[in-house]
């Protein structure tokens, strides 16, 4: 039976987005190699505090998650389409957004742009180049896009989807958008593509450091 992943409740008091919505942290209180309780404090060699284990000898690092998404689209007789994704699952369900999620271990970017892409949206896509790069340093996250041309316009709503559904730019639901980061890439999009910047494959990749 297939299992839905919920890293997080969003109203959890111990959600990313509740802690850094209120200015905290969460600090581990048991070493995960050992199970003995950790101090925080400075180790030698390093300046930020880490939760440090002595019984073992483990030093703890939190590190930023790495979340890839990508921007399917296709041309069709209506123009350049992009496919989003209508959420089945917290947070921002019943908000529209692009295929994308979590990086697992021992795959590449691309691999997890193409792989959110078929889990999320049923659909088959051929990555191009890194398009946009976006800092989430309160939810300690980075969020990359790909460029991700389908193969044909086929498509399901995977588990976490309630509904996946192709837009040109006159049809995005601007307002029904599920992150700040959907609504940066897909302006991103289709400015570069009136430019013909997208075209020729001269474009830089967007940057933006955001706070929400």
């Amino acid at each position: 039976m297939a299992v839905k992943r919920r890293l997080f409740c969003y109203h959890s008091r111990q959600s990313p987005f509740f802690l850094a919505k209120n200015g905290l942290t969460m600090a581990m209180r048991f070493c995960t190699n050992c199970g003995q309780p950790l101090t925080q404090e400075i180790p030698p060699l390093d300046n930020r505090v880490r939760d440090v284990c002595h019984a073992c000898g483990t030093i703890h690092y939190e590190n930023p998650k790495i979340v890839v998404c990508s921007i399917p689209y296709i041309k069709t007789a209506r123009g350049i389409e992009v496919l989003l994704c209508l959420r089945a699952i917290e947070p921002r369900d019943n908000y529209w957004t692009l295929p994308g999620g979590f990086m697992e271990t021992k795959e590449t970017t691309e691999e997890a742009a193409v792989r959110e892409t078929l889990e999320e949206a049923g659909c088959a896509v051929t990555t191009g180049a890194l398009f946009a790069l976006m800092n989430l340093a309160v939810y300690e996250q980075v969020h990359l896009f790909y460029l991700a041309e389908m193969k044909e316009a086929r498509f399901a709503a995977g588990e976490e989807s309630r509904d996946v559904k192709l837009f040109t730019e006159a049809e995005i639901p601007w307002d029904r958008l599920a992150f700040s980061t959907i609504s940066h890439a897909l302006r991103y999009f289709f400015d570069d593509l009136k430019q013909g910047i997208l075209e020729n494959g001269r474009f830089s990749v967007h940057t933006i450091d955001l706070s929400r």
